[in-house]
């Protein structure tokens, strides 16, 4: 699967779009883990808790998004984004989207 954030993909032509691939994850923070972090980014300013958090979440949102590309029948996905946002106190949605499409090699 390719994964462009483009709305291009060098070497390949665009032969058909299929629709929309998402995919989407939400976590929430630990308590015991948000105090230690506190503590850390009193002393250091860098919350590296929290990235883990946030990249194993997004990488779950990006893996959801290609195989909700996959049941359309694409083997890429373009114009890709994420969205983040906070749905309630400690809990974070991060959302993976683009264009699902059939991609083939130019000669």
């Amino acid at each position: 699967m390719i994964i462009a954030t483009s709305e291009n993909i060098a070497g390949h032509r665009i032969v058909q779009t299929l629709g929309i691939a998402r995919g989407g994850s939400v976590r929430s923070r630990i308590a015991v883990s948000e105090f230690s972090n506190s503590l850390k980014s009193v002393i250091a300013g860098e919350r590296r808790g929290y990235e883990g958090l946030q990249a194993n979440t997004r990488e779950q949102a990006l893996q959801r998004m290609m195989r909700d590309a996959q049941k359309l029948g694409a083997n890429a996905i373009i114009a890709v984004r994420f969205a983040a946002s906070s749905i309630a106190t400690g809990v974070t949605e991060i959302n993976a989207y683009g264009t699902a499409v059939i991609a083939e090699r130019e000669a």
